[in-house]
């Protein structure tokens, strides 16, 4: 009994093979979708005209020669670019020779859309910075305690002179990452832009993941910035303290001395309420909680 089911098997996998041998020995049209290419520009030159993504080619050939076709993933038609600059018009059946890999094992029986135009202009070059796409999850507690360092962070771009003022920046890859607690660092590859060369495409990426914590400081002095000779402003009270926030290895290295609370002297002589905030400059990647008190009290006093 196995035996026979052995022999049903293979005699159904043989049928399978010999009726697909056969089918795919007739003749058939189907329609391909292929990405067009120009080649030949002139040394120095280039095109900023976007070009479809995909022409569509209708050809007619063996069953087995148009499903490779189909399969054929570096498949591409190429056209010319011609030698002079400027606006193009080209038809691609002009193109069908020259794409032999094309018309050796099939005929091409139409192109869709069948002329296209371009322009060809010369090359300009330009220095943009790189931008991470990024989007990161962290552990419970964590977070970035640094900006993102890419290096390099800024790269050479070549692209034709009409080009160039549209593109401020250049963006790598989409990078996704969870559940982070330590440090990272990893390779990346720039996203292409049609018509745009790089000088280099590829960049390392750097996050400083931390522990995030909190620290409370307190007696900070708040100096009033400006005050006229004649004037001076005694706050009330004169000193504060804040609450900051950040990864532990930036926050535990923060002193009192590194803080800069201040108020303008314009600011309290324009001032309505009786009171007046501080300013503030926290330290690089630091988040402020809180500032005690929010408001003082001030009094002008004037020389004779």
């Amino acid at each position: 009994m196995k035996k026979n089911i052995y022999v049903i098997i293979i005699a159904v996998i043989f049928s399978a093979l010999l009726w697909g041998s056969i089918s795919l020995s007739n003749t058939y049209i189907t329609t391909v979708e292929m990405p067009v290419r120009i080649t030949g520009f002139p040394e120095g030159y280039s095109t900023p005209t976007r070009l479809p993504e995909k022409i569509d080619i209708k050809v007619r050939g063996q069953g087995w020669k148009l499903v490779y076709l189909s399969l054929n993933a570096d498949a591409e038609y190429r056209i010319s670019s011609g030698r002079n600059p400027g606006k193009r018009f080209v038809n691609l059946y002009n193109f069908i020779l020259e794409n032999q890999w094309l018309t050796s094992d099939v005929d091409v029986v139409s192109i869709y859309p069948d002329t296209l135009s371009f322009f060809v202009e010369k090359i300009g070059e330009k220095k943009v910075p790189v931008i991470p796409d990024s989007e990161f999850g962290f552990k419970k507690g964590y977070g970035l305690a640094d900006d993102i360092v890419m290096n390099p962070d800024s790269v050479t771009i070549y692209a034709p002179l009409s080009l160039l003022p549209e593109i401020s920046e250049v963006y790598t890859e989409k990078i996704e990452l969870n559940n982070l607690d330590s440090r990272q660092n990893w390779q990346t590859s720039i996203k292409e832009i049609p018509g745009v060369t790089l000088q280099d495409n590829t960049v390392f990426v750097n996050l400083d993941v931390q522990k995030i914590i909190e620290k409370s400081i307190e007696n900070i002095p708040v100096v009033v910035r400006d005050i006229p000779r004649d004037r001076d402003v005694i706050l009330l009270p004169g000193k504060i303290a804040v609450g900051l926030k950040g990864g532990i290895n930036v926050i535990a290295k923060i002193k009192q001395e590194d803080l800069n609370v201040y108020v303008n002297y314009r600011d309290v002589v324009l001032d309505t309420l009786g009171s007046i905030s501080p300013q503030i400059n926290t330290p690089r990647n630091t988040q402020l909680i809180f500032i005690k008190p929010e408001r003082l009290r001030y009094v002008i006093k004037k020389f004779r």
